[in-house]
C-alpha cells in the first residue's frame, strides 16, 4: 500500500486486537507513526504490530498497564524516547465485567476493577499527555494534537445486569467534556467516540442475542459494526476534519442512538 507518510505520531491504548487494532490500522493508512499498547508481552502483540507495519506505517508497541501510574509514566516516556513527539490520544484500553452480574448483587472487586481500568486509566494518562502536549504547543504552536476517547453506547444506555461499565462509560464521557474545556485554551481538542454493537473477541459471547435485535430493528442501520467503522471516524477526527470543534460525541452505532417512534 502506498501511505503518504507523516511525522505525526499517534498512541492508541487497548490496541493489541478489536476496536483498538482497528483504529491503528486506519491511521497508520493515513500515515501516522503509530503506538500500540496492551497489557500482554511484546510476543503476544506481535502479529497486531506487522498487521499496522504491512500499511507501510512506522510502529511501536509499549506494554502498559494505564491503570497503574509507573506504567503510564513509562509508556510516555519510551515515547518520548522513541519519538519525541506524540500528536494524538486514543484512550481504547478497557475491559468488560468479568461476570455479568445485577446491579443489586454487583460486587466491589468487579466495581474498583472497571473503574480503575476503563476511567482512572483514562483520566489519569490523559492529564499526563495533555501536560507534554501543552509542551510541545509551545514550541510548535502550528500542530494540532487531539485526545480522543471512546467511550460506548452504555455511557447513556442503562444495563442493569453490567452497571459499573456503564458508570465507567458515563465518566469516560464527563472526561472527554472537562478536557475539551481546560485545554481548548491552548489549541487541544478533545472528542469522544461512541461506538454501538461491535462485532470484537469481546461481544462475541453475546452474537446470536444482538443478531436478533439488530435483525428486528435495533438499529437504524441492521448490521453489526466492525472494528475499521471505530477507526475511520477516529482517522478523521485525527486528520483534522473538524478545526472548529472540540468535546463532540461521534456515535458510530448504526443509529442506535436515535429516538424512534
Amino acid at each position: 500500500m502506498n501511505v503518504k507518510k507523516r511525522e505525526d505520531v499517534a498512541l492508541v491504548t487497548g490496541s493489541r486486537r478489536g476496536i483498538g487494532l482497528g483504529i491503528a490500522i486506519n491511521l497508520a493508512r493515513e500515515g501516522f507513526r503509530i503506538v500500540l499498547n496492551a497489557t500482554v508481552p511484546e510476543a503476544e502483540a506481535a502479529e497486531a504490530v506487522q498487521t499496522v507495519r504491512d500499511t507501510g506505517a512506522e510502529a511501536l508497541y509499549v506494554q502498559a498497564d494505564v491503570s497503574v501510574a509507573e506504567d503510564r509514566e513509562r509508556l510516555l516516556s519510551t515515547v518520548r524516547e522513541q519519538f519525541g513527539r506524540l500528536d494524538i490520544l486514543v484512550n481504547n484500553a478497557g475491559v468488560s465485567p468479568l461476570v455479568r452480574e445485577d446491579i443489586l448483587k454487583t460486587t466491589e472487586e468487579s466495581f474498583d476493577r472497571l473503574i480503575r481500568i476503563n476511567l482512572k486509566g483514562t483520566f489519569f494518562l490523559s492529564q499526563l499527555v495533555a501536560n507534554w502536549m501543552i509542551e510541545q504547543k509551545k514550541q510548535y504552536p502550528e500542530r494540532t494534537p487531539k485526545i480522543i476517547n471512546i467511550s460506548s453506547l452504555s455511557a447513556y444506555t442503562a444495563s442493569p445486569n453490567r452497571g459499573e461499565y456503564c458508570l465507567s462509560k458515563a465518566g469516560i464521557s464527563m472526561t472527554t467534556m472537562l478536557f475539551a474545556v481546560r485545554l481548548a485554551e491552548v489549541g487541544i481538542q478533545v472528542h469522544e467516540i461512541r461506538p454501538g454493537i461491535i462485532a470484537t473477541d469481546m461481544t462475541k459471547v453475546v452474537k446470536e442475542h444482538y443478531d436478533k435485535l439488530i435483525a428486528d430493528g435495533l438499529t437504524p442501520i441492521r448490521r453489526w459494526g466492525t472494528p475499521e467503522d471505530i477507526g475511520k471516524a477516529v482517522a478523521a477526527i485525527a486528520l483534522d476534519y473538524f478545526p472548529f470543534s472540540t468535546g463532540e460525541v461521534f456515535n458510530v452505532d448504526g443509529g442506535f442512538h436515535l429516538r424512534r417512534l
